[in-house]
């Protein structure tokens, strides 16, 4: 069973697979600092709600009275709507990055291909023995048999 589980970890799919799961991690961390630091700020000025959309909640029960999430979530029932508005700006910047990067290799991909198929357009010439060659049989068959 050891023997098995170095083969499965020694093969490249699961190695690529490691590597982008930790290049991911590290992606998410530069997409959260974006979110959080540039655009919820700006967001949150142009709102006029300040600059920190975490806090943002609605009470759903009447024991809540706190003004930050943290506090108003262990007196009650909360909507937290803040940070959800946080989260869907994080996917959606993380998916459009990701969109340009798919359509980047997409129009690599099509550039290699139609390359491939240019330089296939013209195969070579055949070698001049091969046409040596070609040119005596074409002769013997046109010689009546004897």
């Amino acid at each position: 069973m050891l023997n098995e589980f170095k083969a499965f970890i020694a093969r490249g799919n699961v190695m690529d697979l490691a590597v982008g799961v930790i290049i991911g991690a590290a992606f998410n961390k530069i997409v959260e600092s974006v979110v959080n630091d540039l655009v919820m700020p700006v967001v949150g000025a142009l709102t006029g709600g300040g600059f920190d959309f975490s806090n943002y909640f609605i009470a759903l029960s009447g024991n809540v009275t706190a003004t930050t999430l943290a506090a108003a979530r262990e007196q009650g029932a909360v909507f937290a709507y803040g940070n959800f508005i946080t989260v869907l700006i994080n996917f959606l910047i993380l998916a459009w990055i990701i969109f340009l990067m798919i359509k980047g290799v997409n129009r690599m991909r099509t550039s290699l291909e139609k390359e491939k198929a240019e330089g296939a357009a013209e195969p070579a010439p055949p070698p001049e023995d091969v046409l040596l060659l070609t040119e005596i049989r074409d002769l013997l068959k046109s010689r009546p048999a004897v």
